[in-house]
């Protein structure tokens, strides 16, 4: 019993840090490119996650450079 409540644990503890790392990983994309989704993705900002990385993908020539980078870091751009 000991050992299976251990390993709940250790699967709950994991569940966080990778929440952590998401919510991180969220702001990251937000500090880069919030201005630009925002000002070229409005029509599409309430379609999710997807939706707004293909609007910036379609707008690559006006996104600024530190959004560019940010995608291409991510491997979202090429």
């Amino acid at each position: 019993m000991v050992r299976f409540v251990s390993i709940v644990t250790v699967a709950a503890l994991a569940m966080l840090l990778a929440m952590e790392a998401s919510a991180q990983d969220r702001r990251k994309d937000e500090d880069a490119c919030g201005r630009d989704a925002t000002r070229f993705c409005k029509a599409v900002i309430n379609d999710g996650d997807y939706a707004i990385l293909n609007c910036l993908k379609t707008n690559r020539a006006r996104l600024r450079p530190v959004c560019v980078k940010h995608l291409q870091d991510a491997g979202q751009l090429y």
